[in-house]
């Protein structure tokens, strides 16, 4: 996989148990073609890691496999198909919200206020060893 870099599609949320045979055979029941598949696996275990790529033979082809596969329903889940964007050429993801604390941020009762005095366990033990 690689010459054909813009014909890329990401599948992602895929159950461990899918191989790369599974997805084309997919492909092959729904009428349509692939020129390489590509399922991601751990290094070390070499168990899926959820998500594979799939290469198209052309723009047309790759926007078929899209909607026909992109929130089709696997073992409880929905099966996400999108175009995959080459390593380093990815859109910018959404600047995220600040994740805010349940107690709304304020000190909790009998806690200390001042941020030295919060040091905790870990804290306490790490400054021994130093």
């Amino acid at each position: 996989m690689g010459k054909n870099i813009g014909h890329n599609i990401f599948f992602g949320n895929l159950p461990t148990w899918v191989t790369a045979d599974d997805i084309k055979s997919w492909l092959e029941s729904s009428d349509l073609v692939c020129d390489a598949v590509r399922v991601i696996r751990d290094f070390e275990t070499q168990e899926s890691k959820g998500y594979a790529f799939v290469e198209a033979p052309n723009d047309e082809e790759m926007h078929a496999i899209i909607r026909r596969f992109n929130r089709a329903p696997i073992d409880g889940k929905l099966l996400r198909a999108k175009a995959a964007h080459p390593k380093g050429d990815r859109p910018q993801q959404q600047q995220r919200k600040p994740l805010r604390r349940r107690d709304g941020g304020r000190p909790q009762k009998g806690k200390a206020d001042s941020p030295d005095k919060q040091v905790g366990a870990f804290g306490e033990a790490l400054q021994k060893v130093l």
